[in-house]
């Protein structure tokens, strides 16, 4: 075998496995022979002798593992997530509150947006560092979840990110940190739904209204919040529906929106029934049906024809005209098998040719063919209908079962703004209504929706929790206060976390003041002080709903000026911005694996 210090072995492997794989090649061979990793000589397959006799070296590479790309650690990547997750917070920043300023978004193909709906400009930025898409996947989390203040959770989360940061450039462990904001996290939770949040039953429907035009005060409908505050708060009540457990529920997808050019944005309205932007395929065909039975079709009604690759031999060419007959005839069993169920209204997302419309028109039914899938899913439920994708059955025949249609109680075309329009009325499962929007251009159109989905979403929220609080960065502050105190009750190091806690709630109050190019240390002074106040004096409670009037540039109650939001839209932001925080804290070590290019060029050099 040799001296002990001269111990061959000979790999099948190439070199550059063996270099690379250090700990796993060398230790599992080493245990068996007991000798130090310095002491031994590799063999290649390629004949070429390597001494690793450094244990410095060896230590090195088992350390790296061979790992091709780029690495780093400690401080290092936590400075370089804050530094990213800051970037993404400074883009929404200047947009947040009711005098924040708009983004124009351009991309790739020149196509414009104008907005100040954080949620999409986030959305629209090609965002490359893995820590900031953290954070637009958080400000998506709160569209889906709440429907509004995803700029405030973008914000907060990157300031909390902040603070982390600096306790543990401090010496403080992140264990501690995370240990001090999840406490810090549910005590605040409890605080707002205890102490900060109302009924809405004590303020009745004025609340409803109040909390839509906080939603729409930063939005370019501002000016007429009050119109479509009662436009928003109608509709939502309108498709107030019960479901099997009893639990009263607001569908927002029941109400659609359609947008047409023209006229201004106060000639906007609210249409009992579902529209469909598209109207009747034949002229031929009746402007009203009622009682309306609805088949919702998801494939085409033109003639049919052989799949590409199929090959037919044909020997007289009186066969040939029979095929094509067929072909037609094959349409026209399946239309003549949807009359015959009872439908009187036919909605596909295909197409409907010429020969097939002229079936439709003789029975007297409608047909609309190119609707959109979302909205024909939307109708299916709402009249109780199936969405068909084939008439073939379990044994091969096609059939259609009447069971399959839905139910109106009138189906019929109207005129909006010179396009044709296809209303659905009285529909049998739930109620649905749609909200008509006139604007100048798409660009204001496209913002005016993004401002009545939220709107939407916040009353549905409101409707549904039941809780409302005081707008105007009042629950921002009160926690501040709260959690401040409560810090000095800790003993441990998660004091300073909590008080770090505490302090990064005070950013809302700040960017709203600045936005507003009001004096935000003099405010957010003020602000404080009445939340202090109301905290240590019981006779003093009523403070604890004073938030800024950044139109005069004072401290108000602002639940009785109606500055108010649903309770859970506060709950789940604080949720989402802190564990995003955490984490994105909990990183210390990132690698970013090089592309296949890089990786095969460098396993060629070693």
């Amino acid at each position: 075998m040799g001296s002990p210090k001269e111990i061959i072995f000979s790999f099948l492997y190439k070199t550059w496995f063996v270099r690379h794989h250090v700990s796993s090649t060398i230790t599992r061979h080493t245990l068996l022979i007991r000798q130090p990793p310095s002491s031994v000589v590799f063999h290649s397959h390629l004949g070429r002798w390597r001494l690793e006799d450094h244990p410095k070296r060896m230590a090195y590479e088992a350390r790296n593992l061979g790992i091709i790309g780029d690495r780093q650690s400690g401080q290092d990547v936590r400075t370089q997530n804050v530094v990213a997750c800051q970037a993404v917070s400074n883009i929404v920043k200047s947009s947040l509150g009711p005098v924040g300023l708009d983004k124009m978004l351009v991309d790739d193909i020149g196509d414009v947006t104008i907005t100040n709906d954080g949620a999409t400009i986030l959305k629209m930025l090609e965002v490359e560092h893995p820590a900031a898409k953290v954070l637009v996947e958080l400000a998506e989390i709160q569209d889906r979840e709440v429907g509004d203040g995803t700029t405030s959770v973008v914000i907060i989360a990157a300031e909390l990110l902040k603070r982390a940061n600096d306790l543990v450039k401090n010496k403080i462990h992140p264990t501690s940190i995370i240990s001090g904001y999840r406490l810090a996290m549910r005590e605040a939770c409890r605080y707002v739904e205890e102490k900060l949040a109302m009924q809405v039953d004590k303020l009745r429907k004025e609340s409803l209204i109040n909390c839509a035009k906080t939603s729409m005060s930063s939005k370019l409908i501002s000016g007429d919040s009050d119109f479509f505050a009662n436009l928003v708060v109608d509709a939502v009540q309108a498709i107030k529906s019960t479901n099997s457990r009893g639990e009263v529920k607001y569908p927002i997808k029941s109400i659609n929106i359609l947008k047409a050019h023209g006229r201004s944005a106060k000639d906007s309205y609210l249409l009992k029934g579902y529209a469909l932007n598209t109207g009747r395929a034949a002229q031929g065909m009746p402007l009203r049906v009622a009682p309306a039975k609805i088949a919702c079709l998801d494939f085409n009604l033109q003639k049919t024809k052989m799949q590409m690759g199929v090959q037919i031999l044909v020997t007289n060419p009186r066969e040939l005209e029979k095929i094509r007959q067929r072909e037609a005839d094959v349409t026209k069993e399946r239309i003549e098998k949807v009359l015959k169920a009872g439908a009187n209204v036919i909605l596909t997302t295909k197409g409907i040719d010429d020969m097939s419309l002229k079936y439709f028109v003789e029975a007297g039914a409608i047909a609309v063919r190119r609707v959109r899938k979302e909205d024909l899913r939307h109708v299916a439920k709402a009249t109780g209908a199936t969405l068909i994708s084939t008439f073939a059955d379990m044994e091969g025949e096609e059939t259609f079962d009447p069971s399959f249609l839905g139910y109106a109680d009138e189906v019929v075309e109207e005129c909006i703004a010179n396009d044709d329009v296809i209303l659905l009325k009285g529909t049998k499962n739930t109620s649905a209504v749609s909200l008509i929007l006139r604007g100048a251009n798409d660009y204001m159109l496209d913002e005016m929706d993004r401002a009545l989905h939220d709107a939407l979403c916040i009353v549905k929220r409101t409707l549904e929790s039941n809780m409302v609080v005081a707008g105007g960065g009042a629950v921002e502050a009160a926690l501040s206060v709260y959690l401040e105190y409560l810090a000095t009750t800790f003993g441990s190091r998660e004091q300073l976390a909590i008080a770090e806690f505490a302090e990064s709630f005070m950013i809302i109050p700040k960017v709203l003041s600045v936005n507003a190019a009001k004096d935000s240390t003099e405010l957010v002074a003020k602000l404080r002080a009445y939340h202090h106040t109301a905290q240590m004096k019981a006779d003093k409670q009523h403070l604890s709903n004073m938030g800024l009037d950044l139109s005069k540039g004072c401290v108000c109650n602002n639940l009785e000026a109606g500055v108010i939001e649903p309770a859970m839209s506060k709950v789940k932001i604080i949720q989402f911005a802190t564990e995003a925080a955490i984490t994105i804290l909990r990183i210390d070590d990132m690698i970013k694996i090089a592309k296949d290019e890089v990786m095969s060029d460098r396993l060629e050099e070693t």
